[in-house]
């Protein structure tokens, strides 16, 4: 009677140790998704012309160098009046990989060496990591055509959600 007790005890706290954890890892953000940010602005403005990049993928200093130099953004003039440009810099600032709560953003931030301030969320250590086994040649297919163009793979990355059960390899 009291081995059974005693496995009954063990199978109870096992139960319960393991629903804890998976309940606090999803508190702290263990999900594959960016948290969901929004502004009229930033969306509007950033999103005529290339794909919305969550402000979460890159740390503050990338995003205020980027801001700086809209008159020569990838080869395009893309300044903005001086609010316009105040109010999206200080929300990409806000939500920034380096100010952001959750897992995700954290890591890429860490994965940056302090000295560096890329530009490109496809050049920081953290996406070179995720897609290291992705050939040259599947970056060049027509339906893809470069590292930046995450809404080609994934389908959710406009709203944060790179989960791996939504990737989608165009051929």
């Amino acid at each position: 009677m009291t081995r059974k007790l005693l496995q009954l005890a063990v199978l109870i706290g096992s139960v319960t140790a393991t629903g804890w954890l998976l309940a606090d890892n999803h508190k702290h953000g263990e999900s594959k998704s960016l948290p969901p940010v929004s502004n009229a602005k930033w969306k509007t403005e950033c999103s005529s012309c290339h794909t919305l990049y969550h402000p979460g993928l890159l740390p503050e200093r990338s995003w205020r160098k980027m801001m700086s130099g809209l008159d020569q953004h990838f080869g395009e003039n893309a300044s903005l009046d001086p609010v316009t440009q105040k109010e999206i810099m200080e929300f990409l600032v806000a939500n920034s990989a380096d100010h952001a709560t959750n897992r995700r953003s954290a890591k890429i931030s860490q994965s940056i060496p302090a000295q560096s301030t890329p530009l490109r969320i496809s050049e920081t250590p953290w996406f070179v990591q995720k897609h290291d086994k992705v050939s040259t040649d599947v970056w060049k297919r027509p339906k893809i055509g470069s590292p930046a163009n995450c809404t080609a793979c994934h389908e959710g990355a406009e709203q944060g959600n790179f989960s791996e059960s939504r990737i989608k390899i165009p051929r």
